[in-house]
């Protein structure tokens, strides 16, 4: 990876057409383009919700310059002749860097492997996002031919006979309210049957969007043997707790927003590396199918826009951690990973502007998010990949 030297940056994009005539150290900050491993842009199959295109463009006025999108798509990416269906339109549309997953199985229903061999070259790792691998068996195999192809697994990990259609957290609210709950075990107990099965294999594993206080102990456990591990968790995480939720679909997520010693868990994760990145998850929907409240609603908020600034403010202002570890957990250890070089990608950003977020402000088509109307520091002024500009803030 090319080491980011925001002095040199400067000197090279500063005073020219890519940026405005005056920056300020102490009110703007050059941060190395940002890198979403886990991403919903919906196309094809979905462009209802979301397409490459305006997915792309959130990404960049989120500082992003390469994301990684989930294949649970229509056609699902499980043979070559459906990946080009997509990789087409990321050709043709995306304005950053955009990594396809190939499923795990086909169609990512869990009965059969999907051609690892014939897509590994073109897609970044392997995943059922959306849908956990329950047969042991099936997941051991796709663990040994990832090995194989020099691919990552990354699993969303979900025991379905421990749902019992519950759609928020286990816990006091779903119990107040009169909720179904999801309870933890159903993440924590297929993290750790991966974990046995990546030791076994040797396999590159990675667990997407872990929320419970017992899957960080695992991976924390797990990477002290020795096991080739990582994960990610998203900001809503780490900034919410079950006792903020709302009687509003924008607060429907899987896995669920979850306690406050989850949320505690996370950050001491966050803190002592067992967490290595953030990731948004973004996943839009439509007004329709996100104006059903909490039991309805479909799952999925959308993330990009707002992902920076939420940790910054969060987190960063709060002392929670370094700005230099933000920039480890949301760049260099996705980037690293994955093998997702950076070069000269960088954002600009305006840290003194507080600003409310409003959805209807987003480039995004997709509108639910816990973080409505709350206040925040930080805007993305500028972005730019590969020497272009993708993003430039237009309003004040």
């Amino acid at each position: 990876m090319t080491i980011f030297d925001p002095v040199l940056l400067k000197e090279k994009y500063c005073g020219s057409t890519l940026c405005s005539p005056s920056f300020s150290d102490d009110r703007y900050l050059f941060l190395p383009g940002f890198c979403d491993v886990h991403v919903h842009f919906r196309e094809p199959g979905f462009s209802y919700k979301e397409t490459v295109k305006t997915g792309s463009m959130a990404a960049a006025a989120g500082g992003f310059t390469d994301v990684c999108a989930m294949p649970n798509l229509n056609p699902v990416p499980d043979s070559y002749e459906n990946l080009e269906r997509e990789l087409e339109i990321i050709r043709r549309d995306a304005v950053i860097g955009v990594h396809p997953y190939g499923a795990i199985t086909v169609g990512e229903k869990g009965e059969a492997l999907s051609d690892m061999d014939g897509i590994s070259k073109n897609v970044i790792a392997f995943s059922d996002d959306g849908r956990g691998v329950q047969s042991d068996g099936m997941m051991e195999e796709a663990m040994i031919r990832a090995k194989r192809l020099g691919k990552i697994i990354a699993a969303h990990c979900e025991v379905n006979s421990l749902l019992n259609g519950g759609y928020i957290h286990d816990g006091d609210y779903a119990k107040a309210h009169g909720h179904r709950g999801i309870c933890s075990e159903s993440e924590w107990k297929q993290i750790e049957r991966d974990i046995g099965l990546a030791e076994k294999t040797g396999c590159r594993y990675h667990v997407c969007h872990i929320s419970t206080k017992e899957s960080v102990q695992l991976i924390r456990d797990a990477k002290k043997r020795g096991v080739d591990i990582t994960c990610e968790t998203g900001p809503h995480y780490l900034i919410f707790d079950d006792s903020e939720l709302l009687e509003d679909g924008r607060f429907r997520m899987n896995p669920p927003i979850r306690s406050r010693a989850d949320k505690e868990a996370l950050l001491d994760g966050i803190r002592d590396g067992t967490i290595d990145m953030i990731a948004t998850d973004h996943a839009p929907h439509s007004k329709e199918e996100k104006s059903k409240g909490l039991a309805g609603s479909a799952f999925g908020i959308v993330g990009l826009e707002t992902a920076f600034s939420s940790v910054y403010t969060h987190l960063v202002r709060t002392g929670i951690i370094t700005l230099e570890r933000l920039i480890e957990l949301m760049c260099i250890n996705p980037r690293r990973r994955f093998g997702i070089p950076l070069g000269e990608d960088f954002s600009v950003w305006d840290i003194r502007d507080e600003f409310t977020v409003d959805p209807e402000k987003f480039l995004s088509m997709g509108r639910a998010t816990p973080f409505e109307g709350m206040k925040m520091l930080g805007k993305c002024v500028l972005t730019v990949k590969n020497a272009n500009v993708v993003y430039r803030r237009k309003d004040g």
